[in-house]
């Protein structure tokens, strides 16, 4: 199989050089001349993905912003061979899904399907890319016209370069749910951090202040279009947030121990138990 990437910063540049450890030709794209530089120095790409070579892709991948998939992968879709796979690495998928649809309508002979692998850093760019990045990730993919040959043969791809698990979804249920997994945790720690005693830590903190801040350091513009492209998702999950705040600030300004107690009980609970599901996965 031969895989061409366009995008080779963080998420693009890891997969390439996952890639090439596990033996893969890959064809790779950035539009930055620097980056493309970087990454031939890092070995992210075999090749250069160009009109010459994306003849002979079998999968391609944009890992780039939602809102460049559109003009990233258009130019490379009359060129592809018949049965070759166009996916992504895109945070959400219901905008993504959408411009996919029409270009499936436009080109029959194609596949598509959407994917978001779920590993990342608090850090962006191609210097920051690791050949482990993906060791163990779940990658989540949303089938557009992929037939069940062609799936199978792609999910085997993911778990044969170190992927653990492969889930099937569609694109409202990955958006309703990353805006919970993903999206929250990101607001939170952004939030969290701009509180003044932030700057009173040292010698106060440890272990608990270290993971919900870390990733509240993010790339400030890909962050407002992931949440913006899912704003419905995102403010329900917001607004489930403030709800629960509110119980636990109603039992601590009323002075209500067993209601204080009672909550925190509930959240042990419910930690214990997803972590218990979760070996059993």
């Amino acid at each position: 199989m031969k895989i061409g990437i366009i995008g080779l910063g963080l998420m693009g540049g890891s997969f390439g050089r996952t890639l090439i450890k596990h033996g893969y030709t890959v064809y790779g794209y950035d539009v930055s001349p620097d980056v493309m530089l970087k990454a031939e120095l890092m070995k992210a790409f075999t090749a250069p993905l160009t009109e010459k070579t994306a003849k002979h892709v079998d999968l391609l991948i944009a890992a780039v912003n939602p809102s460049a998939f559109n003009v990233a992968v258009r130019k490379f879709l009359p060129i592809l061979k018949h049965g070759a796979v166009v996916s992504d690495f895109c945070g959400v998928k219901r905008t993504v899904v959408s411009v996919m649809k029409d270009f499936a309508a436009q080109y029959p002979h194609l596949k598509f399907i959407g994917a978001h692998p779920m590993a990342g850093r608090e850090f962006s760019g191609i210097e920051h890319s690791s050949i482990t990045l993906f060791e163990k990730a779940s990658m989540i993919l949303v089938p557009i016209n992929a037939d069940i040959f062609t799936l199978d043969k792609i999910k085997e791809f993911y778990l044969a370069v170190g992927f653990s698990r492969v889930v099937i979804t569609d694109a409202e249920h990955h958006d309703a749910v990353i805006a919970y997994t993903s999206q929250l945790c990101h607001i939170v720690s952004s939030a969290f951090i701009l509180n003044a005693q932030a700057d009173n830590r040292s010698g106060y903190s440890a272990g608990s202040f270290r993971d919900l801040t870390r990733v509240a350091r993010l790339n400030p513009d890909m962050w407002t279009e992931l949440i913006d492209a899912n704003r419905d998702m995102a403010l329900k999950e917001l607004d489930e947030l403030i709800a629960n705040l509110n119980k636990y600030r109603t039992a601590i300004a009323s002075g209500d121990d067993n209601a204080l107690k009672s909550l925190f009980a509930v959240g042990n609970e419910r930690k214990i138990k997803i972590e218990s599901e979760s070996k059993n996965v």
